[in-house]
């Protein structure tokens, strides 16, 4: 991922992210130093948090949009910020948060969607189209930001997926660095 940009958040627009991943995480990013990166060769915004890529907008399905589920329209002509693995592990959150067994952390780990039979807890509160942490269930460690395919209190279960993946351990994000 080779950088084209970076800049400065406003803080209007560092409020904007804070606030709208209070809202769906339970959990405050704080930093001192906030800046906006584009890329040459991916459209995807990337937020860093005094110098680490903690936030990043994933884009929005278009059924989403259409129901009108976006709250904000700045936040939408960028997709929804949400938290990297990096960010999710740097600020551990409370709720939207999917668990998995040992035995699914290698396929979540290497970009796999997430299966009802690997998952071992879901927050009841997640509806579908939302996104989502998927966590390990030993340390708690963050393995991947996906969306869901299902409420929360369905994930659990005997087949099917239920999580698409977006961003896992080990991809382009994940490696990227300044």
């Amino acid at each position: 991922m080779d950088v084209k940009s970076r800049h400065h958040l406003r803080g209007d627009e560092i409020d904007e992210i804070v606030d709208h991943i209070a809202d769906r995480l339970g959990v405050t990013v704080e930093g001192d130093a906030w800046e906006d990166v584009e890329f040459v060769d991916d459209d995807r915004r990337v937020v860093l948090v005094d110098g680490e890529p903690a936030v990043a907008f994933f884009d929005v399905p278009e059924s989403l949009r259409d129901s009108g589920a976006d709250q904000k329209s700045s936040i939408s002509e960028h997709g929804e910020p949400f938290l990297t693995v990096q960010g999710a592990n740097r600020f551990p959150p409370e709720s939207r948060i999917v668990t998995v067994d040992a035995g699914a952390v290698s396929f979540v780990s290497d970009g796999a969607n997430v299966m009802r039979p690997g998952i071992v807890a879901a927050d009841d509160a997640i509806d579908p189209g939302d996104l989502v942490v998927i966590a390990e269930e030993t340390h708690g460690k963050v393995l991947a930001v996906g969306r869901a395919d299902v409420p929360g209190d369905e994930m659990v279960g005997e087949s099917g997926k239920v999580v698409d993946s977006l961003h896992h351990v080990g991809d382009d994000l994940f490696e990227f660095s300044v």
